[in-house]
């Protein structure tokens, strides 16, 4: 048996208050207590209870940077990344993903661009859990080429009617709404695309199929189609023709936040191969003694602690009210490799013992690599990168 791994607890150091220490232990007794022991199951089942996302509403961890006058906690945004890094110790990486995407994607544009109606019809109930988000904007030729998509909204007569198709999108099964990007003038290019907040009860709006993913296997990943589906005026988010540049203000968030939850996941994964390097022994010692290993581990310890202060620096400048997009593509890339090279040297080290369905090693191996696509992949951050770096 492999020992318990030291806890990934970075307490009061920078940029936390103490505030933030008192989140993070409450958030941590939640999972600890109320998910954790339940991750193999939903594992297994590939899906988890919607009762997850109402009892985190209950909790006061759906709205913990929201306004307090909509049912949120006031808090700022570090609190978001305080949750993202106990998120990752529920042992499932498609949960973690899954109220993600509620809490720091579909549903923050409300919040920024939705009148006071939609925020009182949709962000209220979000946060409370009452209602399940989705966020629509990948399509088969459009993923991290945003201004590819080509789902379209046309204006008639009392608001507008989609059709077009998106894919992958995590929640799309169980989501009672979507904040949907879609064209609304094709010839406009990046001035011609703007956002919604759709129904996903509305007349038109069909979940086709449930993917089946090598890894966040417990997130449902759907292909959702619009056929002639009419929405009202009523559903535009924001301005017309602005839906680009305010989904791209979202991404920044999406991509930090993914940052954040998988290098805290990198960190468990890392200190659970440390205790199995302390206990399994081979050639009449511990394998972690060996120079080999031990090398092995220690330049992953280093590439962690670095990915996890770029994580910081970036959600700090977020903090401090600074759209700081170099640093969280900095930050996106760094911790989705170093993510990933954990998993990967984790499982070496483990041996065919780690290959087996019923350790969670392999678990972790499968969840690490979404984070080098999802949200923008790695080349795109290093275009991004190169291009505010004058190139």
């Amino acid at each position: 048996m492999v020992g318990a791994p030291r806890r990934y607890a970075p307490a009061m150091s920078w940029p936390f208050a103490r505030e933030h220490a008192e989140l993070r232990t409450s958030i941590r007794s939640f999972v600890e207590r109320e998910l954790a022991p339940r991750a193999d199951e939903w594992e297994e089942a590939g899906d988890f209870p919607d009762e997850v996302f109402r009892r985190m509403g209950e909790l006061g961890y759906l709205g913990l940077s929201y306004p307090e006058e909509y049912g949120g906690g006031g808090g700022d945004y570090l609190c978001q990344i305080v949750l993202a890094e106990e998120m990752s110790g529920c042992g499932s990486g498609g949960v973690a993903m899954a109220v993600a995407v509620q809490t720091d994607m579909a549903v923050p544009p409300i919040l920024k661009f939705g009148t006071e109606e939609q925020k009182r019809s949709y962000l209220v109930p979000a946060i409370k859990g009452e209602k399940i988000f989705c966020l629509g904007i990948s399509e088969p030729d459009a993923g991290s080429d945003v201004a590819g998509i080509r789902t379209t909204a046309k204006k008639v007569d009392g608001g507008w009617v989609v059709n077009g198709q998106k894919l992958w999108i995590t929640n799309g099964r169980r989501a009672d709404f979507m904040t949907l990007v879609a064209k609304t003038d094709r010839d406009a290019g990046h001035q011609g695309i703007s956002l919604f907040v759709v129904d996903t009860t509305t007349p038109g709006f069909e979940v086709r199929r449930t993917l089946d993913k090598l890894g966040m296997r417990t997130s449902d990943t759907a292909e959702i189609v619009f056929i002639d589906m009419f929405i009202p005026d009523e559903a535009l988010l924001g301005r017309e023709g602005e839906g680009f540049y305010n989904i791209s203000w979202e991404l920044q968030g999406e991509r930090l936040v993914g940052a954040a939850g998988a290098i805290a996941g990198a960190r468990r994964t890392f200190d659970v191969a440390v205790a199995y390097a302390r206990q399994r022994t081979a050639f009449g010692q511990a394998i972690g003694k060996h120079q080999a290993v031990r090398h092995m581990l220690a330049e992953v310890a280093t590439e962690i602690e670095a990915a996890r202060q770029l994580v910081y620096l970036a959600a700090w400048k977020v903090n401090r009210g600074e759209y700081s997009v170099r640093e969280i593509s900095m930050a996106k890339l760094l911790t989705g490799e170093t993510a990933w090279k954990t998993a990967d040297t984790a499982m070496q080290i483990f041996g065919v013992h780690g290959y087996q369905m019923e350790l969670p090693i392999q678990r972790a191996w499968r969840d690490a690599r979404l984070i080098r696509i999802g949200g923008g992949t790695d080349e795109i951050m290093r275009d991004v990168i190169g291009r505010m770096e004058g190139l």
